[in-house]
């Protein structure tokens, strides 16, 4: 006769721990995080799989613009392990089967990640977990600079002022001062943040879009494109 899942889960419990951080690896989670735990929210008290499916299901057009939210991720206290079901208090292991929810697990970002090949860390400077390694970045007085092979990377990935974005060289890219045309000024586009993983909806602009969660610049935008982008430029000079 078949074992349950959970028997199977119990089991392995007794094969130590290396078992129990492999068992379910890579075969649970969502399109944003693979891991082994979903999570459930404390704004609405719904279940997710992740904070971004979380406020990608609560900032649709489907929902009344006055309900739309996002989820107060560093208040999230309890998670579900996606083996065994149970809810517990956030941790890295589950209490009923012992499985580990996330290779990367981050108590103050309440975060669990089983991709490790990313190098996460958490920056207590940013209050964020960064990818790509703390041995690959250096904090200034004004702004956060990205390290590769050695050399800084061209863009700060923190703003240097309100006004501005600040390159490795010292220079201050004028992104306030930069007016656009009128028939742009409110136009509305979609970016991801490359540093807090945020997706937020900002005015288009044609030198960089400012990340309202960690105020980074280091960011890139998936929806609400023009077809004129090519001609900005010249009009902006």
């Amino acid at each position: 006769m078949e074992c349950s899942l959970k028997e199977h889960i119990i089991t392995l419990s007794f094969a130590g721990d290396e078992s129990m951080m492999e068992m379910g690896s890579g075969n649970y989670g969502c399109s944003h995080y693979r891991r082994r735990c979903k999570i459930r929210a404390p704004c609405c008290d719904e279940i997710f799989d992740c904070r971004h499916c979380h406020n990608d299901s609560k900032n649709s057009l489907d929902v009344d613009p006055l309900k739309r939210h996002d989820i107060p991720r560093h208040d999230i206290e309890k998670v579900i392990c996606s083996l065994c079901n149970t809810e517990q208090d956030v941790q890295q292991k589950c209490i009923q089967c012992g499985i580990c929810m996330g290779k990367y697990f981050c108590s103050k970002c309440n975060f669990f990640d089983d991709d490790v090949s990313k190098n996460q860390y958490h920056c207590d400077r940013c209050g964020i977990c960064r990818t790509g390694g703390e041995e690959n970045f250096f904090h200034c007085d004004t702004c956060v600079y990205f390290q590769y092979n050695k050399k800084y990377h061209s863009l700060a990935l923190r703003s240097h002022n309100a006004s501005g974005m600040c390159l490795a060289d010292g220079t201050i890219l004028p992104v306030a001062s930069t007016a656009m045309p009128e028939i742009y000024q409110n136009k509305m586009v979609w970016i991801l943040c490359n540093d807090c993983a945020e997706t937020s909806e900002v005015n288009f602009h044609i030198v960089a879009h400012k990340c309202p969660s960690c105020k980074s610049y280091n960011t890139r935008q998936t929806r609400g494109g023009t077809s004129s982008c090519s001609n900005i430029t010249e009009m902006v000079r």
